[in-house]
């Protein structure tokens, strides 16, 4: 603890010089499409009035190609009801002709090959053969058996499912022979090849032992009832799963995690943190100390979280961590974390200070104080106005009743609204002001966020999952500083998106900025795979330097600008 007062200090002393940083956007950054693209989804959580802990958490989506077509569609996870009686559910949604199960929206932005220029979506749930019901929490997504389809790893509050993806417009509930159940209480989850063989493993994050037959009754300090938090309680065990490579997957946690301890995960995030060639598992844990599980050459993971300064905030307290992300803010070429936390709490910006060691620089770079008032769950590294340097989009909802909603009687008191913080060219954070009729700040229950190029422009979308709530996709209309590349990894032998794969934008020689292709961050999302940055202003001193799953290494020349290239490992990578 004494090696981190220095930075206690200097974090305190840059809050109270610049304790509420604001700049008003001039321009629109994003614009609710929702509507005009016919993305038409009102998530239901099951609302029954005996504050069953579930229905406050919330779920995701996902954002991939499921047909290969070139665009991105759609998979939104829907709730159910809690306990036995289900006639509120079916008075709720009958009414309506909306089905109570997950369901699967196809892109038309790209048809047959060629595009259409008309953004929209089209529900083909039905037609893919997913009928898919229960109390859905979250998915990832990525090309478990090498066959060059996208398939889906759902997680519930129950069962979890892995649907393969035929390649023919349908999906496959596998989830028994591919040996991959799990009947916890799923949230986040990752896709990644943690042993360098080629086949994509699988971790999956679980939350807490909540049984609706011992619901707890908890209150607020007003003594009405309300929602419990997770501290009342356990801890659930998460699944690492080896993939064989035949279909078939094998529980590995015990064998692999050494020391683990049952935690209430619920972020997961996968990267190659110390940057030894190996990738990395972070779990963001609610309430209790997160884990930074080292790989260990593919043999054992070992939770470095306290040793790298990842484990707990700068004061030495465990915060209610839900979503994460890694993204190079400060452009150093390597990944730095940030976290998202409870109301009361602030999120918190860990800092990669190299080789797997970090700081919690929270304060110093102006992302304290305008955290404090909110609960946050999905965010992202993401830089909107394409200027070079990775900004963050932060959604918030709270997880026990405001008191001034609750007096207003609004049906669901937990409505806050999302934020965003603009990078100052590495050197702190803003916070952007909008007018009260920007759809950032349209007050719902935020919970989970994917995000991705939906209408492939060339920066960054995102899909908001609200909880009890209408999804969103807000289209990223603001305007470009300078021009885009857009780049998918793909594999030497199956052709599918090499998650884990690294690239650093080379200069001189010199390490200069980190991406990654990965599905996996936010909160109980799955994101798009593709890599984007801004086109550098001297391009011909720059170069591709890529790190690929297997640990090989590859030089690239930089692909043209404003337009999204396929590059594939090499046979000769080395």
């Amino acid at each position: 603890m004494s090696s981190r007062r220095p930075g206690l200090i200097l974090s305190l002393c840059a809050w109270l010089m610049n304790p509420l940083p604001g700049t008003t956007a001039d321009t629109a950054i994003f614009r609710d499409a929702s509507a005009e693209t016919g993305l038409d989804f009102v998530h239901f959580n099951g609302m029954s009035g005996q504050f069953y802990f579930p229905e406050m958490t919330g779920a995701g989506g996902a954002l991939f190609d499921f047909d290969n077509d070139g665009d991105l569609d759609v998979y939104l996870v829907q709730g159910s009801m809690l306990g036995e009686d289900r006639s509120l559910e079916d008075a709720l949604f009958q009414p309506r002709s909306t089905p109570v199960n997950d369901r699967l929206l196809r892109n038309d932005l790209i048809r047959s090959g060629k595009s259409t220029g008309e953004l929209s979506f089209q529900d083909i749930t039905k037609q893919s053969g997913l009928t898919m019901a229960g109390y859905g929490m979250g998915v990832i997504s990525g090309d478990y058996n090498n066959d060059g389809w996208v398939d889906l790893y759902v997680t519930q509050y129950g069962s979890n499912h892995l649907l393969k993806n035929n390649g023919d417009g349908t999906f496959s509930d596998v989830t028994q022979e591919a040996h991959t159940t799990d009947n916890q209480w799923g949230t986040s989850a990752a896709f990644f090849d943690y042993d360098r063989d080629g086949w994509l493993d699988l971790y999956v994050a679980n939350y807490v032992a909540f049984s609706i037959g011992e619901n707890k009754t908890c209150y607020a300090k007003s003594s009405r009832q309300d929602y419990c938090g997770p501290s009342a309680f356990n801890g659930l065990h998460d699944r690492l799963f080896h993939n064989l490579g035949n279909g078939r997957f094998e529980e590995v946690s015990d064998q692999l995690m050494v020391g683990y301890e049952p935690r209430a995960g619920l972020g997961v995030i996968t990267a190659d943190f110390n940057q030894d060639g190996w990738i990395d598992i972070y779990v963001a844990n609610d309430g209790q100390a997160n884990q930074m599980w080292i790989n260990q050459q593919g043999q054992k993971f070992s939770d470095n979280a306290l040793f790298a300064g990842t484990a707990v905030n700068i004061q030495g307290r465990a915060e209610a961590s839900m979503g994460v992300d890694a993204g190079d803010f400060d452009r150093d070429g390597d990944p730095d974390l940030f976290m998202t936390h409870l109301m009361g709490e602030t999120n918190t910006l860990y800092s990669n200070l190299g080789r797997g060691l970090f700081e919690d620089r929270t304060l110093f770079y102006g992302l304290g104080v305008n955290s404090f008032p909110f609960t946050a769950f999905g965010t992202a590294w993401l830089d909107y106005d394409t200027d070079g340097w990775l900004d963050l989009f932060v959604l918030n909802g709270a997880v026990t009743e405001l008191d001034p909603l609750v007096r207003k009687r609004t049906l669901y008191p937990l409505n806050q609204p999302n934020q965003m913080f603009h990078n100052k060219s590495g050197k702190g954070f803003s916070e952007i002001v909008y007018s009260p009729d920007s759809p950032i700040r349209d007050s719902y229950v935020s919970r989970g966020a994917a995000f991705g190029d939906v209408d492939n422009d060339g920066d960054l979308d995102v899909l908001v999952f609200n909880n009890n709530g209408p999804a969103r996709l807000l289209l990223n209309v603001a305007p470009k500083s300078r021009t885009w590349v857009g780049l998918r990894l793909t594999g030497k032998d199956s052709g599918r998106d090499m998650l884990g794969a690294e690239i650093y934008l080379d200069r001189a020689g010199k390490k200069q900025q980190w991406y990654r292709s990965g599905t996996d961050g936010s909160y109980c999302s799955a994101n798009d795979p593709r890599v984007l940055f801004a086109y550098p202003d001297e391009p011909q001193e720059y170069s591709l330097q890529i790190s690929w799953p297997d640990g090989s290494q590859e030089k690239r020349p930089l692909p043209p600008a404003a337009q999204y290239t396929e590059i594939r490992q090499a046979d000769d990578s080395h």
